[in-house]
């Protein structure tokens, strides 16, 4: 029989969760820096560096590898011989305990992003509690944990079906697979659950993503099974959509496609994917009753020294002197150094926005001629102006997009991820600009925020509006003024390589 102390599991998730906020497991950033070696997209290429340098300042600088420091995800395996000493809560209270203490933790605060009643006020909880905790009690004297926090961007792109018997999981990931966008953030990871029920089928995608990359040993060794073989068709077959690095076309789309499978009714196929993004965190620990679990940090040298450049063919930019005019001579794909004062905003606040438009009220920031920044930044600590601040997905933004550009002549607009017909329609007619930022490298990006400031909404939180002076943010022109976007013409052109190159080597 193990004793475990109540307090130990809880310090232990604590210490685990500010953990994977700022350091990558080595797997991933192995397999990053693989996939930048080889990419052949400049693009690509470029947004893989800044996730890598990211990466590497996060682990020393110790902050959130991104803003979105994640909803909590937790499966507890409890071992039957366990006892608990001192337990005045139940497992799901100690977790949640360990959540709070982690994301209030003052030396390095987590971004808050939960919100109670979903479906109605959705109210911050302020310390991002509760977790989702999902248990099974084994044979055994130990707790075994998974911990992962996994940001909205990427848990928003799941895919779900429920396939006849007969069909072929193969074909519906690689149809499922562009319509996802890039707002997951790519490349990353597949977790796909298969059998089961439907829920069953979705905590298995979501458990798989817990294990190491390990998709060039397996294709080395080769496959031993229908999965593995499966695994690796699917690797294969999805890096040749040419989706690439934040969508914008490339070699690499994901890092490894990870399988899970249970037994399931005949009548039914059930198939969940899940992806994971760019800020791939999780950690595992185990607890024997001899205390709190220590984790041991990644080898500095694990980081690949990489240096980022803008180039000499970047545009350096006013936004506080740019006119219409200036943004209609910008190329899609272009790479922009913004400097000067720039807005934010996300959902809340967008939301907020159209409510007062439609009343006639005064908004109480002037858009015109400015640009918005999709973001949430995660609260300052010690000197900083702003904590990692990166862009959220801007498609869920789509559909305030022509009102605002309309109603208060908003210039330009900056996030993740392609935008939808509507929006590109919308910029296009009203001859705007959307420029995309990388996700996954919202410490890199915050060092361009030199002053912040809140100037509405204050109620909301991180989805306040604030006013950000940037030196040198670096972006890039995704759809431009004549609604070209390069999250088309992108993957479209290296699908075609791809294409073209596996021909040839056919012959």
């Amino acid at each position: 029989m193990t004793v475990i102390k109540q307090d130990d599991l809880i310090q232990s998730v604590a210490d685990a969760l500010q953990f994977i906020s700022y350091y990558h497991p080595v797997d991933f950033i192995q397999a990053m820096h693989e996939a930048y070696l080889r990419e052949e997209s400049p693009a690509a290429r470029d947004s893989m560096a800044q996730i890598l340098i990211n990466s590497r300042m996060c682990a020393t600088g110790h902050r959130p590898i991104c803003q979105d420091t994640g909803i909590v995800t937790v499966f507890a395996r409890v071992g039957m011989d366990v006892r608990w000493d001192g337990a005045t809560m139940g497992l799901d209270d100690m977790i949640n305990e360990g959540v709070r203490r982690a994301y209030n933790l003052p030396e390095n605060v987590l971004r808050a992003s939960i919100l109670a009643d979903p479906a109605g006020a959705r109210k911050n909880t302020k310390d991002n509690t509760p977790a989702v905790i999902h248990y099974s009690i084994v044979p055994g004297n130990t707790v075994e944990v998974d911990v992962a926090a996994k940001g909205g961007g990427s848990e928003n792109k799941s895919k779900m079906a429920m396939l006849n018997p007969s069909d072929s999981i193969v074909d519906w990931v690689l149809k499922t697979v562009p319509t996802m966008g890039a707002g997951w953030c790519p490349p990353g990871m597949l977790g796909i659950g298969i059998g089961g029920t439907a829920e069953k089928a979705a905590v298995m995608a979501k458990e798989v993503l817990m294990e190491s990359i390990d998709i060039h040993e397996l294709k080395a060794r080769g496959p031993q099974n229908r999965i593995e073989e499966m695994r690796l068709e699917l690797f294969e077959k999805v890096n040749q959509l040419g989706i690439g690095a934040q969508g914008l076309g490339g070699l690499t789309t994901v890092l490894d496609v990870k399988i899970m499978d249970y037994p399931t009714h005949a009548a039914s196929l059930p198939v969940c994917m899940i992806p994971n993004c760019a800020a791939t965190r999780h950690a595992h620990f185990v607890l024997d009753g001899s205390g709190p679990a220590s984790l041991e940090a990644p080898p500095l040298d694990a980081y690949p020294e990489i240096v980022w450049e803008a180039g000499p063919s970047a545009r350096r930019v006013n936004l506080d002197t740019l006119t219409p005019e200036d943004v209609q001579s910008w190329k899609p794909g272009e790479t922009v150094l913004l400097n000067g004062k720039m807005l934010t905003g996300r959902d809340a606040a967008h939301k907020r926005m159209v409510e007062m438009l439609n009343k006639g009220e005064t908004l109480p920031v002037d858009l015109k001629g400015r640009f918005i920044y999709y973001v949430g930044p995660v609260d300052p600590v010690g000197d900083e102006v702003v904590g990692p601040a990166g862009p959220t997905t801007a498609t869920r933004m789509d559909k305030f997009t022509r009102q605002i550009l309309e109603q208060t002549g908003l210039l330009g607009m900056i996030g993740k991820s392609e935008r939808g017909p509507t929006a590109i329609e919308a910029i296009k007619d009203n001859k705007a600009v959307y420029l995309m930022a990388v996700g996954g490298a919202a410490y890199l990006v915050a060092q361009a925020i030199k002053k912040s400031q809140v100037l509405a909404f204050a109620e909301l939180g991180m989805e306040a509006i604030y006013e950000f002076e940037v030196k040198d943010m670096p972006v890039t022109v995704a759809v431009d003024s004549k609604g070209e976007s390069v999250h088309i013409t992108g993957p479209a052109i290296w699908q075609q390589k791809i294409s073209e190159s596996l021909a040839v080597e056919v012959q």
